[in-house]
């Protein structure tokens, strides 16, 4: 599978599997990030894409020093079944 980038230009976690692109939108507010959406084309669902885009953005907010705001369900559920992340959440 490809990397995960961290498009800052257009405040999106971004992954791209057989030219298809999934996305993790988010907004900065000082020293947290909100995710406001995710968006798994069709053809990647059920393969882990999603959760592998969501993996790497909590990473990057770990790195950072940030809080987390999940204010998309997919990640809310993401954190929920991944207790690790829970000490992000603001």
């Amino acid at each position: 599978m490809d990397t995960v980038i961290d498009n800052k230009a257009e405040a999106e976690f971004e992954l791209t599997v057989g030219g298809k692109r999934a996305v993790a939108a988010y907004q900065m507010e000082g020293d947290t990030i909100v995710f406001t959406h995710t968006i798994v084309p069709k053809a990647l669902e059920g393969r882990g894409v999603g959760s592998k885009l969501i993996r790497a953005a909590l990473d990057s907010a770990r790195d950072r020093g940030l809080k987390v705001i999940p204010q998309c369900p997919f990640v809310a559920a993401y954190i929920e079944k991944h207790p690790e992340y829970r000490e992000l959440l603001k």
